[in-house]
């Protein structure tokens, strides 16, 4: 999954490769319910992986991601090309990307999504009400909705955020950096939205440096979110260039 998402955010999909193979489903670092740690980084999640899969006698396995996850799973066969069969990439090139998401970070970090406070009198807060925070500074309702799926019910009262966002803030600039090593010769898949700008072509060269066995998909009527808005065209693409 991507900045912002978790594993849920493939469970639609999971279910279609379930009925050939056994899907696996991981919340990176900082995301989800995985652990709050204090660092961020494409090489710590590719060793969080490697972990996690060891942990599970999992040695050898065909690896996707999207956009982050896109980075994470390069990582990964580029430290590990031993231990993946195939590599699909969800609209994501190696390349350093522009910011773009500090609005974002800054929205949801500045909203008390906790209990009421007994001190200033302050009110718990309502999943309408956060909504209606953040669409002070996010106004695309879409994005909105995708990064409420964020928030956990706590027993005690209130919400907190999944995300551990001030070590996401704090090392931002290290999401956006490029991916690098010597090059992974297996079979790479990039898959990349037609609407959407994270693969261009000019991106192509710096692309095959590093997998000389990419071939690129392109679904038309997608954006970046090629998994929520092509959901049933992801899934035949992938799973042709899986059984290939």
């Amino acid at each position: 999954h991507g900045l912002f998402g978790t594993l849920d955010n493939w469970q639609t999909l999971s279910r279609k490769f379930a009925e050939s193979r056994m899907p696996v489903l991981v919340d990176q670092r900082n995301h989800g319910r995985s652990p709050h740690v204090d660092a961020h980084s494409y090489h710590l999640m590719a060793e969080d992986l490697a972990t996690f899969l060891s942990d599970h006698w999992m040695h050898a396995v065909d690896v996707l991601g999207h956009s982050m996850g896109g980075k994470t799973a390069m990582r990964y066969a580029l430290s590990y090309p031993d231990r993946v069969r195939k590599l699909v990439v969800v609209d994501m090139a190696p390349r350093t990307y522009p910011g773009g998401h500090e609005t974002i970070l800054d929205a949801m970090a500045s909203i008390r999504v906790g209990g009421g406070d007994s001190v200033t009198g302050a009110e718990e807060l309502s999943r309408k009400e956060i909504d209606q925070q953040l669409a002070q500074r996010i106004p695309e309702a879409s994005v909105r909705q995708f990064l409420l799926k964020n928030l956990r019910r706590e027993r005690a009262g209130g919400y907190s955020w999944k995300l551990n966002l001030p070590i996401l803030s704090r090392d931002y600039p290290r999401i956006l950096e490029p991916v690098t090593g010597n090059p992974w010769t297996g079979e790479a898949l990039f898959v990349r939205g037609g609407r959407s700008g994270y693969i261009k072509d000019e991106d192509w060269p710096q692309v095959v440096a590093l997998f000389p066995n990419a071939q690129l998909a392109t679904i038309k009527e997608a954006g970046h979110w090629v998994h929520a808005e092509q959901p049933e065209q992801l899934y035949q693409v992938v799973e042709d260039f899986l059984r290939s």
